[in-house]
């Protein structure tokens, strides 16, 4: 991977941005095109393919999909070492917005997986306020929390579980399952999702 002027490593926005840039050119789109059937303006795609900004889990796959590439292509080139492992310093995963989440629930991916299917996800999930009601969430896969800071009942299926540090719960993805009384503010946990395995 190439190192900018002064030595360092591009961002993940700066690796993803030129990802986009370059299917887009590829498929000689211009970044209208691309901006309109991707439902977002102009602008914020030119500040996507430039590093400038981070975006949410929805707007890259709107776009990966106008550009006819899978998600994870447009990782492929993050921290792509001669090392099998990836390394994610404290304070740098990535920012994604989850489908019905609003203020005061922040969620940091934790990897980026490379392989052509998604094996798992793991999540910093940190909840500073009481302010929204949480949604209920069903996936494919298993889920796996361990609780690190704050207190919460979470609620899987017809159960709550009462989650304090150093607790963990791991249940079906597609059981229905969400925070259902935040107890003590702020709240912090790890969230995995191990998605199942497409037979070859």
């Amino acid at each position: 991977m190439d190192r900018d002027q002064s030595g360092n490593l591009p961002s993940l926005e700066e690796t993803v941005g030129a990802a986009i840039r370059e299917q887009r050119q590829r498929h000689s789109l211009t970044l209208a095109q691309v901006a309109e059937q991707a439902g977002i303006s102009r602008g914020m795609l030119s500040k996507i393919e430039n590093g400038q900004t981070t975006a949410g889990m929805d707007t890259l796959a709107r776009i990966a999909r106008v550009l006819g590439v899978s998600m994870s292509m447009l990782f492929s080139k993050y921290d792509a070492t001669s090392s099998s492992a990836q390394h994610i310093k404290k304070g740098a995963g990535m920012e994604v917005v989850r489908r019905g989440t609003k203020s005061g629930h922040t969620y940091h991916l934790l990897a980026y997986d490379q392989g052509p299917v998604k094996l798992f996800e793991p999540f910093l999930i940190t909840i500073d306020d009481d302010t929204e009601r949480y949604p209920t969430f069903e996936h494919p896969g298993h889920e796996f929390l361990y609780m690190l800071e704050g207190k919460i009942e979470y609620r899987v299926g017809q159960e709550t579980y009462l989650l304090e540090p150093g607790d963990s719960l791991s249940f079906e993805g597609e059981v229905p399952h969400g925070p259902e009384r935040l107890a003590k503010c702020p709240i912090k946990f790890l969230s995995v999702i191990v998605y199942p395995r497409q037979a070859d």
